[in-house]
């Protein structure tokens, strides 16, 4: 179940692993951001099987647990990206029919020259502290230099 809006990512699922006989996977996304040309984010997430979700019940959850990776693919141009320090949503993805998401947002640090990307929960009734970070540094080359 992904929504997106007009300045978030659409993904594209790229991996798909059988983690159990229940019919448990861990599925890996792919999505470019959309305001950074040259860097390309890889999601990974735990989507219940059917047998699962027939015992377990709670039918239409699935965990909050998540990774993300990004890193630079191209060349790196910034667009036009929120730099407070909220940092941008880039990302969404629900993760039941109503109380969860997962969300990746953007935040630059500016004094550092770093892309920040941060992979959480939304939890409308209780807040969740499962995350994950990754960061690319953005240097400048020998060309830009010049």
């Amino acid at each position: 179940m992904v929504f997106v809006n007009a300045s978030q990512a659409q993904a594209d699922v790229v991996g798909e692993v059988d983690v159990d006989w229940f019919g448990n996977d861990i599925i890996v996304e792919a999505f470019e951001d959309p305001k950074v040309e040259g860097v390309t984010c890889h999601v990974a997430y735990f989507e219940r099987g059917i047998i699962d979700r027939l015992q377990k019940g709670n039918w239409f959850e699935d965990p909050s647990n998540s990774a993300v990776s990004c890193r630079q693919t191209g060349p790196i141009k910034l667009g036009n990206i929120d730099r407070s320090e909220e940092g941008e949503g880039i990302f969404n993805e629900r993760r039941s029919i109503i109380w969860k998401s997962l969300s990746v947002k953007r935040i630059f640090d500016e004094e550092n020259q770093t892309l920040i990307y941060l992979s959480h929960a939304r939890q409308i009734d209780d807040g969740s502290a499962k995350m994950s970070i990754s960061t690319i540094p953005l240097f400048e080359s020998e060309e830009d230099r010049s």
